[in-house]
């Protein structure tokens, strides 16, 4: 039986630029034909999926907060918040829903500011390094953890 609540997929600063930003470290795939995908594969899976993207943090924090009542997992791109934000940790620790950490590209490949994730200690997992390709291993993840597979 498919879970009753989606997949809640949040997508952070600047990602609604991929596509044309850095192609050649996050490819260019578009954040909708990313949507798109995802959408395919929920559907492909049984599962409903809610897909956004905002440059607050804040409004993440918001969505993140209201995905306990709302979402059965959350696929989380902080992007550039995965490195700075304790307000994002915090309101992912609040959660008893699972959350997987998702990155095109492969943090620890990167700057070396980019390896600290303040994210990681309270995700179930992370996903990283498959660029657009990860999102569909994530949705995939996603609707087992819903379904109580894993």
């Amino acid at each position: 039986m498919p879970p009753s609540r989606p997949i809640l997929v949040l997508n952070g600063p600047n990602l609604n630029l991929l596509g044309t930003r850095e192609p050649e470290v996050y490819g260019r795939a578009t954040l909708d034909d990313i949507r798109a995908a995802c959408e395919a594969r929920a559907k492909a899976l049984g599962v409903g999926i809610d897909f956004r993207q905002s440059n607050h943090e804040g409004e993440l924090v918001d969505w993140l907060q209201q995905a306990r009542d709302k979402a059965s997992v959350v696929v989380l791109n902080a992007a550039a918040y995965t490195h700075t934000s304790v307000a994002l940790h915090d309101a992912i620790k609040s959660l008893t829903i699972p959350v997987i950490e998702l990155h095109l590209s492969n943090p620890a490949a990167r700057e070396p500011f980019r390896h600290i994730s303040m994210i990681s200690a309270v995700a179930k997992g992370a996903i990283c390094g498959f660029g657009a390709h990860g999102y569909e291993l994530a949705i995939e993840a996603a609707a087992r953890l819903a379904r109580g597979a894993d």
